[in-house]
């Protein structure tokens, strides 16, 4: 059961690498699907792309804080 547990976490590991990038993620889709509606459609894309956008510089400066330590 041990080796199950492991590779369900290695597998896990592929695709997450930071748990909360990833979950921010989450969170923006869900954000995004409960607003979208109500946003002009010619808005939706250009907002969607610039919370990604936000979260992906905020986990970069993140990470290069934790490297320069």
């Amino acid at each position: 059961m041990r080796w199950l547990r492991s590779m369900a976490r290695e597998v896990w590991g592929l695709f997450v690498d930071d748990g909360s990038f990833a979950g921010a993620i989450l969170a923006w889709l869900a954000v995004a699907a409960l607003v979208g509606p109500r946003v002009d459609s010619r808005w939706a894309g250009p907002v969607w792309f610039a919370g990604l956008a936000v979260i992906l510089v905020e986990s970069v400066v993140r990470f290069s804080r934790r490297r320069t330590k």
